[in-house]
């Protein structure tokens, strides 16, 4: 295969997959990683994507662009079901407690909540507290705050000091893009400040993101891998992103 040839696949293969390995890359097209490394700076400075350490991702994929939440809810619908119900079982024992953060894989959850079992539930999601207003074992706790129109989550200062008093079993929180590198990020500083108070709440933190959110960062990190005990993605996460998150030190659960 001639450079040129390999330049065009790699492009390719990052607007599919959201995030290349250089390792990865060197295996598959069976070439040193230092000729990866030179190909990925071509393609960067032609503008079809973009460099970041241990790979590439997509030309737009740092950004500070947000999706509304209703948008969200309409794609991988499946892949956040199945994230959801492998959640289930890090959900802890009867009588305990639990906070969700907005999203759709969030509220994916909440809509597969045992009836068998009591548990606290915090949330600052408008959505999500709306689907476990009538739950059958749900001890629902809303947390108060402006609200955003674009994520329908409370967000603020009173949002955070209440969290602040706050201490429960299980935080399942969302996340806009994943990298082991740069950890946990989202476009908003006000949702970032609100999940940084979840995360100091939880005394076992669980994040729920769909592959798409892998290799991606965004504008403001809310953890780094040091803070996050689990991660449930789904089956269509490449072996080298999961790989690179377990050295980091996350369990990885895939549905």
């Amino acid at each position: 295969m001639y450079a040129e040839e390999r330049q065009q696949t790699i492009a390719a293969l990052v607007a599919d997959r959201g995030r290349v390995s250089v390792t990865a890359l060197a295996e598959e097209f069976g070439v040193t990683t230092e000729t990866v490394r030179r190909d990925l700076a071509v393609l960067e400075r032609s503008g079809m994507l973009r460099r970041v350490h241990g790979g590439a991702v997509p030309a737009g994929a740092l950004t500070y662009v947000e999706t509304a939440l209703g948008e969200r809810h309409g794609t991988r619908s499946e892949q956040k079901r199945k994230i959801a119900t492998a959640a289930l079982d890090l959900l802890p024992d009867a009588d305990g407690s639990l906070l969700l953060d907005g999203g759709s894989s969030t509220a994916a959850l909440a809509d597969v909540l045992p009836g068998d079992r009591r548990l606290l539930v915090a949330t600052h999601s408008v959505p999500v507290a709306a689907r476990l207003a009538a739950a059958p074992g749900v001890d629902l706790h809303v947390l108060g705050g402006r609200v955003r129109g674009i994520t329908q989550c409370a967000v603020g200062d009173r949002t955070v000091a209440t969290l602040a008093d706050l201490r429960v079993d299980v935080a399942f929180l969302g996340a806009n893009g994943i990298t082991p590198d740069h950890g946990f990020t989202t476009p908003d500083e006000a949702e970032a400040a609100v999940k940084r108070a979840m995360i100091r709440a939880g005394q076992k933190v669980v994040v729920l993101a769909d592959s798409s959110k892998l290799g991606r960062e965004h504008l403001v990190r809310f953890a780094t891998s040091a803070d996050v005990d689990v991660l449930v993605t789904d089956a269509e996460a490449a072996p080298a992103d999961l790989a690179r998150l377990e050295d980091a030190g996350i369990e990885v659960v895939v549905a």
